[in-house]
């Protein structure tokens, strides 16, 4: 059963939807006048919205405008016995889902429902499967030692407002699992989390991935493009190894921040956007600013807010932790019991260099693991021949 609302000035339209939609099963509400529709749907949540194009006072097209600024979500069906193709685009430019003409032929009206709610249903599914993927890639931060209780005190104070952050630390530190606790923490944690590496992305195409491009931008620019900043509108734009990113990407960020508008390669539109941005890098962004490498306006755009995440070897006393942490997450993951791990390959596992930082330590873990028996413990032996400590 689907939660409806009518919005129509003409009282025998409404009766005859109404008789309609609620022979189907559903639950109707009326509105006589575009304000009464607004005031309805901003108080009560509606899975979808029939509304009339031509009203007095406040017409449906009016009526589109004043349920977008209000952030109403239901998707609206626009309904007129008046209807032209430019009305039709019109309402479909201001985010209407469909648009039919009176009078109201049954069929049209139950199979344009049925997909709308269809739709509305498969988007709801899509956000809570990205959120339970965005769950499973944050796990919170995992240790007791002085560093980590620094970091998570800093988080806890920033992520509620929009504060810039950079986020610096060696490579495998955990500066992601930084910037996605920031995000989660944050009024933009229904939003998305987009992340960008900007070493993984060659110079020339660097642009595009953040900005978009329109079709013919470029020879393989076969259509046009979001980039990742508009992916990011409403959440969080995670920008990865930053500091290796091309000095026209930093100018183009730059502008980015400062006037939160961009605008896609191949284009002179501008579009603005609404993004909190972290970044991280594993550099020494002041050493390349003096030699050239770095924009210093950038770096102060970026770095509002600076967080520092130590190496392993630096916390060494958060290894026992981090261990328990990854086989739990790992024998849960394979339904199997969690192996005790003796105190002499424990030490072992503290005393290691760990030069990949908290990423070769879960690698480590996992090893041990597959290689361990059922039943087994994780003991110098099976250390010494799978650990591949300080390798």
């Amino acid at each position: 059963m689907a939660h409806l609302l009518l919005i129509d000035d003409e009282a025998p339209i409404r009766k005859s939807l109404r008789e309609i939609l609620e022979y189907e099963g559903h639950e109707v509400a009326e509105a006589s006048t575009g304000m009464e529709g607004v005031v309805l749907a901003t108080k009560k949540p509606f899975d979808g919205i029939f509304c009339d194009v031509k009203m007095p006072q406040m017409d449906g097209l009016d009526v589109l405008d004043m349920l977008a600024k209000k952030k109403v979500a239901a998707p609206v069906v626009m309904i007129s016995g008046h209807g032209t193709v430019e009305t039709a685009v019109s309402a479909l430019k201001k985010g209407a889902y469909d648009f039919i003409q009176k009078p109201l032929d049954l069929n049209r009206v139950l199979v344009t429902l049925r997909n709308m709610l269809e739709r509305e249903a498969l988007v709801e599914t899509t956000k809570v499967l990205k959120k339970k993927v965005h769950v499973a890639q944050s796990h919170a931060m995992v240790g007791d030692s002085e560093g980590i209780r620094e970091i998570l005190s800093m988080v806890d104070t920033v992520a509620p407002t929009d504060a810039r952050v950079l986020v610096t630390g060696a490579n495998g530190s955990g500066k992601e699992l930084v910037a996605r606790q920031i995000h989660n923490g944050s009024g933009r944690a229904d939003g998305p989390f987009v992340e960008v590496n900007c070493a993984a992305i060659p110079s020339e195409l660097i642009e595009s991935e953040l900005f978009g491009h329109e079709k013919g931008a470029f020879t393989s620019a076969i259509s046009q493009r979001r980039g990742k900043f508009e992916q990011a509108q409403g959440g969080t734009l995670f920008l990865d190894e930053v500091g290796d990113m091309s000095a026209g990407a930093q100018a183009k960020v730059l502008r980015a921040l400062q006037e939160q508008k961009i605008s896609r390669v191949g284009s002179d539109k501008d579009i603005s956007v609404d993004v909190r941005v972290v970044a991280a890098t594993n550099k020494d962004l002041r050493k390349a600013i003096a030699e050239g490498d770095f924009r210093e306006d950038l770096y102060h755009r970026l770095a509002v807010v600076p967080i520092h995440v130590p190496s392993l070897a630096d916390r060494s006393s958060d290894v026992p932790l981090l261990v328990d942490h990854f086989l739990q997450v790992f024998c849960g993951q394979s339904g199997r019991a969690v192996p005790v791990v003796t105190q002499g390959a424990m030490k072992l596992l503290r005393s290691a260099p760990w030069t990949g930082n908290v990423r070769e330590l879960r690698n480590a873990v996992e090893r041990l693991l597959i290689f361990c028996p059922a039943g087994e413990k994780v003991d110098e032996k099976l250390l010494a021949k799978h650990g591949h400590l300080g390798t």
